[in-house]
């Protein structure tokens, strides 16, 4: 079975780099996991969970309603072209700024989905009109998700902290400087290769970007005059998000939801549109997020679900385990692997800080160590997965395929992954 499993796994991505509709093929990939594995009834539960999911659902539909109403009421153009002069004299840094950007505010905003739908409304759209390839702009706000790793939100930070016996500061004081060395060498990697590719800030393609805009529209950007109100309304839903995160504690716990709400409420009122048309684009945006964003993560649960009921997952994770005389390459790429393929760096590195990391000592490596080790290298692998949520977001974003983004992200994860091995 685990034969067949590899197979599938390997023709599944083979034909999403081919540019199959992903949807279909990640739906019966899963599907004939499923079978195999003889747990059909995985399916519909799996199928069923991920299209109501809670948290993901209203995130992912208010943030594309928003984005909708956004450009129906040109507020993004007033933001776009308000920094257009910034953006052309520092096309060089834009990449590797937008990436700490991502970064350090997935600090405040630890789920990756929540973030990536969050900032990248704002940056995706931004880099693609600065001249960034479209890919790339989704790559380097995926990239930056994995700073939540080092977060006080993040869950993983209090579980490596009570089998260390210590408390959750000590631990991200312990992991912080190695991590922000591997960021360094994340932006590094991801920068040259935007330069080498030549798809970092490019001014024929913002030209190209500007021209679709006045076909698409009546907007003239040759006598366009910024409004200062209208290109901050982009911006509120987020920094509303930032002041309420448990970290600030400005303002009382706001949902990603709620701010995209409040953020088109006040763009009707700033700009003084047609009501009627205001709701009818958020409605629609709403729609098309749960057709091609939500659609691809139902699909991504799928194959998940059958990977599972293969015994692919679990195999990996008992290779990863058994691997303790190379306990630091096990505890970086084991989870890292598996998050990859998964989607989730959570299971993969739950489940070896749970059988392995209590043991480290025995490998000459402290517990906060292993641990700190194996969740930041899960979230650096879901960081360069296809089938991550958030990677399916800011691909939605950008409108282009998953693979596109991970074949961008893969180079810098590896390198920041091997500096976190290194430095920690």
């Amino acid at each position: 079975m685990l034969l067949a499993g590899i197979i599938i796994v390997i023709l599944t991505f083979a034909l999403i780099i081919k540019k199959v509709e992903a949807r279909l093929v990640l739906f019966l990939a899963g599907i004939i996991m499923c079978l195999i594995g003889n747990m059909p009834e995985d399916i519909m539960p799996a199928f069923i969970k991920a299209m109501t999911n809670n948290s993901l659902v209203p995130t992912i539909c208010t943030v594309m309603g928003f984005s909708y109403v956004m450009k129906l009421t040109e507020c993004d153009q007033h933001l776009v072209q308000s920094i257009s002069g910034v953006l052309k004299k520092g096309r060089v840094i834009l990449v590797p700024l937008s990436f700490f950007l991502t970064w350090w505010i997935s600090l405040a905003i630890p789920s990756a989905s929540g973030c990536s739908a969050a900032v990248g409304s704002i940056l995706i759209p931004t880099l693609i009109a600065a001249g960034v390839h479209p890919a790339m702009a989704a790559a380097t706000v995926l990239a930056g998700t994995w700073g939540s790793a080092i977060s006080p939100g993040n869950a993983h930070n209090p579980f490596v902290a009570d089998l260390a016996g210590t408390d959750m500061m000590t631990v991200i004081i312990n992991e912080t400087p190695a991590s922000i060395i591997a960021s360094f060498a994340c932006v590094a990697v991801m920068t040259a290769y935007a330069v080498i590719m030549k798809e970092g800030a490019n001014e024929e393609r913002s030209e190209a970007y500007r021209a679709s805009l006045t076909e698409d529209s009546e907007l003239n950007l040759d006598s366009f005059k910024v409004n200062p109100l209208k290109a901050i309304v982009p911006l509120v839903p987020l920094v509303l998000l930032i002041l309420s995160s448990k970290q600030i504690a400005v303002l009382p716990e706001m949902s990603v939801a709620l701010s995209m709400i409040l953020g088109v409420v006040l763009g009707l009122l700033v700009t003084w549109s047609n009501a009627q048309e205001v709701c009818k684009n958020f409605f629609r945006g709403m729609g098309d997020a749960y057709s091609d964003v939500i659609g691809l993560i139902v699909c991504a649960s799928i194959f998940t679900t059958g990977m599972s009921a293969i015994g692919l997952t679990k195999a990996m994770t008992d290779l990863m385990e058994g691997s303790q005389s190379a306990a630091a390459a096990a505890g970086t790429f084991g989870p890292f692997l598996i998050a990859v393929i998964s989607g989730s760096g959570d299971a993969a590195a739950f489940a070896f800080n749970g059988a392995v990391t209590p043991f480290a000592e025995q490998f000459g490596l402290s517990i906060m160590n292993l641990g700190s080790l194996a969740q930041i290298a899960g979230a650096m692998g879901r960081s360069m997965s296809p089938v991550a949520g958030a990677a399916i977001i800011c691909a939605g974003l950008a409108k282009v395929n998953p693979m596109e983004v991970t074949k961008r992200n893969a180079l810098p994860c590896i390198a920041a992954a091997i500096a976190l091995m290194l430095f920690l």
